[in-house]
């Protein structure tokens, strides 16, 4: 099982080139950085936290592509990775050209995890409701992944039109996608992993769409694990194919073993959204769960 680390990276937190460099030396296998646009003072929305206040980082975000990119420059084998990015929240063709530039950049390391927004304010400034919200994600990620993939692309839903259109460059990745015949077949471009509970609904996102799935919390992944690869090979995707990521994990032993043997592909565990000083005691404290 690999395991990465995730940082709410902001104007105060510490920065992503050293952060990354230290992660690398010490065995990290991904680094993973949220969005949000903006966060409108309304609060109509309640904290998805559970927290009386929202915590303001959330208004503090860095852009992801931009944290990511210093990155990249700074490592050579570390994994960049998007959790949690918002595509209803984004223009598809202007993100695929950053996607596609990033991950040509960094040698193929780019991954997205992707989900659909909580924020009904957030999303209304960009022109979406909470109802249109996943619909417009998957058009947005479907229209993406034809920039990616085809050497002249073209997309038509209901809230994307793209004519057909030269786009490079294009990813260094290959993917598995449906091939429209019941199987599977190789595309250029980047793992889009959604966060979502175990539902059939978030189940036939990935399945249509994905390739991998972050689940929202760590409780019952024992009934949720094999779910999800039942639902899988029923809609004629490899289950083995598609990876499983938990998401700001606080670590120990038994967890970490328990997520091994159910076959999540990777722990991603949650640093402080802090300065230097505390995330690197942060990570000494993680030290007996990573690599080396």
């Amino acid at each position: 099982m690999d395991v990465g680390a995730t940082l709410f990276a902001t104007d105060r937190s510490w920065e992503p080139g050293p952060l990354a460099e230290e992660l690398e030396a010490r065995g990290v296998s991904s680094l993973w950085i949220p969005e949000h646009t903006h966060i409108p003072t309304s609060r109509r929305t309640p904290p998805p936290t559970g927290d009386a206040e929202l915590p303001e980082e959330y208004a503090r975000t860095l852009d992801p592509f931009v944290a990511l990119t210093w990155a990249a420059a700074v490592t050579t084998r570390l994994r960049l990775g998007t959790g949690i990015l918002l595509p209803a929240q984004r223009e598809p063709i202007v993100t695929a050209k950053a996607v596609a530039s990033l991950d040509h950049l960094s040698g193929g390391r780019l991954e997205l995890g992707v989900g659909f927004g909580w924020n009904a304010d957030e999303l209304e400034d960009h022109g979406v409701t909470m109802g249109q919200r996943r619909a417009v994600a998957r058009e947005r990620i479907e229209a993406m992944q034809a920039l990616w993939a085809d050497e002249v692309a073209s997309y038509e839903g209901e809230h994307v039109a793209l004519s057909p259109s030269w786009a490079w460059p294009k990813p260094v990745q290959e993917v598995l996608r449906p091939d429209g015949d019941g199987g599977q077949a190789p595309r250029r471009g980047v793992p889009v992993h959604l966060g979502g509970i175990p539902s059939p609904k978030v189940f036939g996102h990935i399945a249509s769409w994905g390739d991998g799935w972050i689940p929202i919390g760590g409780a019952g992944l024992t009934e949720a694990v094999p779910r999800f690869r039942e639902a899988m090979a029923e809609a004629g995707r490899d289950p083995d194919a598609l990876r499983i990521l938990t998401f700001g994990t606080i670590p120990d032993a038994g967890k970490m073993a328990h997520y091994e043997e159910l076959g999540v592909d990777e722990c991603v565990l949650r640093l402080p959204s802090a300065g230097r000083d505390e995330v690197l005691r942060t990570l000494d404290s993680y030290a007996p769960f990573l690599p080396g």
